[in-house]
């Protein structure tokens, strides 16, 4: 008979209330709550330290034990085709809400009373971070510099051409793959003992959140939040919700199933912080482990649903507070534009803003230092971009295993307590 676990010794019930007493020392004591960010910092560099192997080993495992190539290219394009047109989706939603609440209209806010120095350093950044320059970024200096930088892309491209690499090396690489999964569970060990520390992680953030921006910098920007929470909510239950349907299971049902990562990213403001944890649940609900291997790592730097909604929404949100004009046109080159520079940002903090910063550099109709404008708020709204990407990638790795017929039905929906549902035919 199993052991009846304690409430208090739950991870999510830990990390809300880990959250609530965050929230309390930041509001009550602000000095503190903000002297606390090294909490939070440490417990995402923990993950974060982890993240590069633990994707290596999947990758490459994955790859190599499907032995079938043709397997593999199939896998990816289908994730990379759910990807592209759900972030269409999101995109198109951030421009029509936009286009609809009209959030930034009367600000009237004249962009040369504002401080364009606070907004340099992510101008720069996303200037350095042009298309080329970002397409060029993806291959490393030398094999071993992608993990000692961590770049999640960089990563990728190294497994990729490691996994094939093996796959063809016969009796050997069957060998070398079973040091590599032997190895990548060492790994999922580590990161379970470092998801112990969460409530730590998120105490610290949070504190920090509160005490260094004060719940008040909410309020003068707050119709901006409130639209993109709301947007973002009824994309994950519309949307994602719908998807989820066809694909046979229910969305509230797998958030549930999802809420301590979810928790901790809410803590966090990061997605990565649960990566690995996300992998091994996944594999928990019935898809298979080389899907979940490829679909999951690409989908951190493809499928960012959350930053594509923040994206346009903000953009709009920026010229509509200027009293820009934007025509249908520019609307569209908007549209276009974001589709390229929302790809390959990871789920850190902040990435979001950059990624809109890149957006603006190129669109030069809307003043790039109207950017200060976001910055009190930026860390409230990466916290919904986090959970709806995190969403997102659960939900397009369920759809692409149904999609490869390697999703075991019976487990998936024993794991989320629910009866099947109807689903469309295998595609």
């Amino acid at each position: 008979m199993p052991v009846q676990r304690r409430w208090y010794s739950v991870l999510y019930i830990q990390v809300l209330i880990a959250i609530a007493i965050g929230i309390a020392i930041g509001y009550f004591f602000p000095k503190t709550g903000a002297a606390l960010k090294p909490l939070g910092d440490a417990f995402i560099q923990l993950i974060k330290m982890m993240i590069a192997p633990v994707i290596f080993c999947t990758i490459v495992h994955g790859i190599a034990s499907m032995r079938d190539m043709a397997k593999v290219g199939r896998v990816g394009v289908k994730a990379l085709m759910y990807f592209e047109l759900v972030s269409t989706v999101a995109l198109a939603i951030g421009l029509l809400v936009g286009e609809l609440l009209h959030p930034g209209a009367g600000f009237n806010i004249d962009p040369t009373t504002l401080d364009p120095k606070s907004v340099t350093g992510y101008v720069t950044r996303a200037k350095e971070e042009g298309v080329v320059a970002h397409l060029l970024a993806i291959i490393p200096s030398t094999y071993v510099d992608a993990f000692a930088k961590g770049d999640l892309l960089q990563v990728l491209l190294v497994s990729i051409l490691t996994g094939f690499a093996i796959s063809r090396m016969g009796a050997l690489g069957e060998r070398i793959t079973q040091v590599i999964e032997a190895a990548g569970q060492v790994f999922f060990r580590i990161i379970a003992i470092i998801v112990r520390a969460a409530p730590i992680g998120a105490f610290g953030a949070m504190a920090f959140t509160i005490g260094a921006y004060g719940l008040g910098s909410l309020l003068n920007l707050a119709a901006l939040i409130a639209t993109f929470y709301i947007t973002s909510i009824l994309f994950v239950l519309v949307v994602l919700g719908l998807i989820a349907r066809l694909a046979g299971f229910s969305i509230l049902r797998f958030i549930s199933y999802i809420r301590d990562e979810l928790l901790i990213v809410l803590g966090t403001s990061s997605s990565e912080t649960v990566l690995p944890h996300m992998m091994q649940k996944m594999e928990h609900l019935g898809a298979s482990k080389p899907v979940v291997g490829l679909v999951i790592p690409v989908g951190y730097s493809f499928n960012l649903d959350g930053t594509n909604i923040y994206m346009t929404l903000a953009t709009l949100f920026l010229a509509q507070a200027t009293n820009t004009p934007l025509t249908f046109g520019q609307e569209m080159t908007i549209l276009l534009i974001a589709m390229l520079t929302s790809k390959g940002a990871s789920g850190v903090t902040g990435a979001g803003f950059v990624t809109l910063a890149a957006t603006l550099s190129i669109v030069p109709d809307i003043p790039i230092q109207s950017l200060a404008i976001l910055l009190g708020i930026d860390k409230f709204m990466s916290e919904c971009r986090a959970l709806t990407n995190l969403v997102g990638n659960g939900v397009a790795t369920i759809v692409v295993s149904r999609w490869e017929r390697e999703l075991d039905a019976d487990q998936l929906h024993e794991a989320l307590g629910s009866r099947p549902e109807i689903s469309v035919a295998h595609a």
